[in-house]
């Protein structure tokens, strides 16, 4: 009797943890079709039916749950059995290393890496040492081009030629201000260009902060002004508008804890459109090891993203 592929058995984990096909390909960086395809195998194999597919999703039948329990034990063996042997032949102590972005490392990455490992320990699974780089979008998918890092997670923008990326979440970007400025009583609710030219203290070229709030000014013709000062980080953003005199754009991910306090005011904004997402990146032409994709299957749950 044939062995059932550890592939397959991914596969059909990825349709229960992201509710349909379509989500499940997303995630692992497959083609749709490919992913049906690999089902569909795998059913003909068992000789059962395990998943249940209607136009508005992918459900797993009852064999199909019993099979994802099943496959769940198998995979953990499996990662056991390669990190047994990973130490057996001195190949390494099971080392990933993460980029991540200014607002992901600060506000996401934590909650990802302490959900990850719980559900690892749970399983008996050892857990890797993580390294996490922190660098703006850019510098995230040249670290993962470079094979500095074996997975990278950016915000929103274009991807680099070479990567693929997974949707994991969405953000928003708002307008703040310290709570002496003039905007913060609430009774201005800034137009584009009035946005433009109130002393924006911005992120530097390259984050995915500046290049959604460029995007999006140009979308309806306004412009930065090429003056404006430059700060590397969110929390040296978020000093200098204390002074009072400064309009910062920043992820309301990083900001919604001065919003409660009243530490900072968020401003209006009208005919803008801040919205982005959250994306993690990888090599094209190379699969993730088993503790990255793991990794991405928990920042996927976690934010609701790849459905």
């Amino acid at each position: 009797m044939s062995r059932t592929s550890l592939t397959s058995l991914e596969l059909l984990l990825a349709v229960e943890t992201h509710g349909s096909i379509g989500g499940a390909a997303r995630a692992l960086g497959l083609a749709q079709p490919t992913v049906s395809a690999g089902l569909r195998g795998l059913e003909r194999s068992l000789g059962v039916q395990l998943v249940r597919r209607t136009a508005r999703g992918s459900t797993l039948t009852e064999a199909g749950v019993r099979a994802a329990e099943l496959a769940r034990d198998v995979l953990a063996a499996s990662d056991r059995f390669e990190q047994s042997m990973a130490g057996a032949s001195g190949r390494g102590s099971g080392r990933l290393v993460v980029a991540a972005s200014m607002t992901v490392a600060e506000n996401l990455m934590p909650s990802w890496l302490a959900r990850w490992q719980r559900e690892l320990t749970n399983r008996r699974v050892q857990r890797p040492s993580v390294e996490l780089l922190v660098r703006n979008s850019v510098g995230v998918m040249r670290a993962v081009l470079d094979r500095d890092a074996e997975i990278g997670y950016i915000e929103g923008g274009d991807v680099l030629p070479g990567l693929t990326a997974v949707t994991v979440g969405v953000d928003e970007l708002v307008a703040v201000v310290g709570p002496t400025h003039p905007w913060a009583d609430g009774q201005v609710a800034a137009a584009p260009d009035q946005l433009a030219t109130a002393g924006l203290v911005l992120r530097e070229k390259g984050s995915g902060t500046r290049e959604v709030l460029e995007r999006a000014l140009a979308a309806v013709g306004a412009v930065l002004p090429h003056d404006l000062p430059q700060l590397g980080s969110t929390s040296a953003i978020k000093s200098a508008l204390a002074e009072g005199d400064s309009v910062g754009v920043i992820s309301m991910r990083a900001v919604s804890g001065e919003l409660r306090l009243g530490t900072l005011v968020r401003v209006p904004l009208v005919g803008l459109d801040l919205r982005r997402e959250f994306r993690a990146v990888r090599r094209a032409r190379d699969d993730l090891g088993a503790a990255a994709r793991e990794l991405l299957a928990v920042s996927v749950r976690s934010e609701g993203g790849s459905r």
